[in-house]
């Protein structure tokens, strides 16, 4: 046993044991779930939620609100999210009973090409700078959403956001934290100090801070529609600052992104349909997790025991070996959705697992070719209506490269290519990267039950599956299921090349107890204490007895779910 995990041990045999002092429920809950009639907002800052639900009081659908939140959360939350980067959404249509599904994440520049990284010496892409930078497909898909399910004008739902950033808001301690760890390595950057620390430095915990760049930004594209972010002089703003600056990104470029509404593709989980959409995202690794653990009775394991962790563990990593190898870009690709999430193939790669020890490695699989950080908001609306949507920079304030004037970071989502040959996510112009955004939705017997997502890098699937099984096998609310003590293994083969030859490392949240953590180190596992990210999550779940929403949000964030 190494030192690191002896350590991890005792600090844990130190912490202190839950009290029972909640009158009902786990003991774990920080609060009740919200529950209201006419329609709910949950999102990661307070002020964004309060944004949407006073859009769904003017009788704007939930995808006016999702907007309106998503714009406001650019602007007070810009360490997750921003106009600079990518989207993601499910949409439940009550209209036609119906899921929707938009990729709205942007493509590589198509003037850069992998010979340019090797030229240069690169082994890999950067992650900051202009190499990174890949197409911002955001607006698009605002405008996306906002044409086929929208009812109030743009300019209404972005205003908000505007007067937000023109007048200022106040930072909150979470939000300052991550700003300030910003600047380092993103402040060599032109633009973004002048943008972001106009005083000198970050806002601090309390501080006004505003936006006026973004106040602007937000205000042309409210009037002048999608094509004043992707074409005209804020296309030609962008562009030339990424050639100013080392960059690829170009006014074609810009003028060329288009989403794609693309099917969310599920499995059943004990009768309920789990839905994700298809890669480049990574959202089926929560379901290939949920076909392996729904072959055991966990509904019949203890949460807090080496039994369930280790099951899920090394599910986890069976998940992520296929990940590595198969996500990515279905235009460039044929890659086997129906067979990675089939329940035949899930029995075979169970069949791989040691109960009783911890795996160093596994390989990928090769299920039958048979065809297909961030911020996470959901919202509902009185008509029956919901959207689960996620959004990002990636990498918190993304690449740095901070177009003049506009207000905003562009994304740094191209690191996530590999430059390895003959691998479905090698680097190719106009290829959309591996995603690790997911938003999710489950439906029941057809009908809507829960719209949810857990925002976090690799987190995602794992936390996914893991507020399923809380949900499903442990009984757990809303609140509950979001805040019990999470589970994340880390050190999985990535898309990016790297690979698992240790077993990984397992990250417990306090309330395992010591015993279960010294079980786990007996089997194998390395454990270390509290790395994070462990995610930040929302949800919104229809009572259809009741007939009304019950909303959770996360905890360990400035999440608020409201609603009216």
């Amino acid at each position: 046993m190494t030192a690191a995990v002896i350590g991890a041990s005792l600090l844990t045999s130190m912490l202190p044991t839950y009290a029972a002092d909640r009158i009902t429920g786990h003991h774990f809950a920080t609060r009740s779930e919200v529950i209201a009639q006419h329609g709910m907002a949950a999102t990661s800052q307070p002020l964004a939620t309060q944004v949407a639900l006073d859009i769904l009081k003017q009788g704007g659908s939930a995808v006016d609100a999702a907007i309106a939140a998503n714009a406001m959360l650019g602007l007070v939350e810009p360490t997750g999210c921003g106009i600079g980067g990518d989207l993601y959404a499910i949409v439940w249509d009550a209209k036609t009973q119906q899921l929707h599904g938009l990729n709205a994440s942007g493509r590589s520049p198509a003037s850069l090409t992998k010979e340019y990284f090797t030229k240069q010496g690169m082994d890999k892409i950067p992650a900051y700078g202009p190499l990174p930078v890949s197409v911002p497909g955001a607006v698009d898909g605002w405008f996306e959403l906002h044409n086929k399910f929208g009812k109030l004008p743009m300019e209404k739902l972005l205003n908000p956001a505007i007067e937000y950033a023109e007048n200022g808001f106040g930072v909150t301690e979470l939000i300052s934290y991550y700003m300030n760890k910003s600047v380092n390595v993103r402040g060599q950057y032109p633009n973004f100090i002048d943008t972001f620390m106009p005083n000198g430095q970050m806002p601090q915990k309390g501080e006004i801070f505003k936006n006026p760049d973004l106040a602007n930004t937000y205000r042309k594209i409210a009037q002048g529609g999608r094509d004043a972010f992707y074409k005209g002089e804020m296309a030609q703003t962008m562009a030339k600052y990424m050639q100013d600056n080392g960059g690829f990104l170009t006014v074609e470029d810009l003028a060329n992104h288009s989403s794609d509404w693309v099917e969310p593709v599920s499995s059943n989980y004990r009768g309920y349909d789990v839905w994700e959409l298809p890669p480049n995202g990574q959202g089926i690794a929560a379901l290939q997790i949920l076909n392996v653990m729904e072959q055991f009775d966990v509904a019949d394991m203890d949460r807090d025991s080496s039994e369930y962790i280790h099951l899920f563990v090394e599910a986890k990593k069976l998940a992520f070996e296929d990940r590595a190898k198969f996500y990515a870009d279905m235009d460039f690709n044929n890659i086997p959705v129906a067979g990675l999430i089939s329940k035949e193939y899930a029995k075979q790669r169970t069949k791989l697992i040691d109960f009783r020890k911890a795996a160093k490695s596994y390989e990928a699989g090769n299920p039958a070719l048979n065809e297909g950080d961030t911020i996470y908001l959901t919202t509902a609306d009185k008509d029956g209506n919901m959207v689960s949507l996620i959004q990002s920079n990636y990498r918190g304030m993304g690449s740095g490269m901070t177009p003049t004037g506009l207000g905003f970071v562009l994304q740094n989502r191209g690191e996530l290519f590999t430059l390895e040959d003959n691998h479905f996510n090698s680097y190719q112009p106009n290829k959309r990267p591996f995603h690790t955004i997911i938003p999710a939705f489950v439906t029941k017997d057809g009908k809507p039950w829960l719209s949810f997502g857990v925002m976090g890098g690799a987190t995602q699937p794992q936390m996914h599956a893991q507020i399923v099984m809380n949900l499903i096998d442990f009984n757990m609310n809303l609140q509950e299921a979001g805040d019990a003590p999470r589970i994340l293994h880390t050190g999985s083969s990535q898309p990016t090349g790297e690979k698992m030859t240790t077993g990984g490392v397992v990250s417990l949240e306090n309330g395992f107890s010591a015993k279960t953590r010294r079980d786990l180190v007996q089997m194998g596992h390395k454990l270390q204490q509290a790395s994070g990210p462990y995610g930040g999550y929302q949800a919104i779940m229809y009572d259809s007895k009741n007939k009304v929403y019950l909303g959770a949000s996360e905890s360990r964030k400035d999440g608020q779910a409201a609603g009216y």
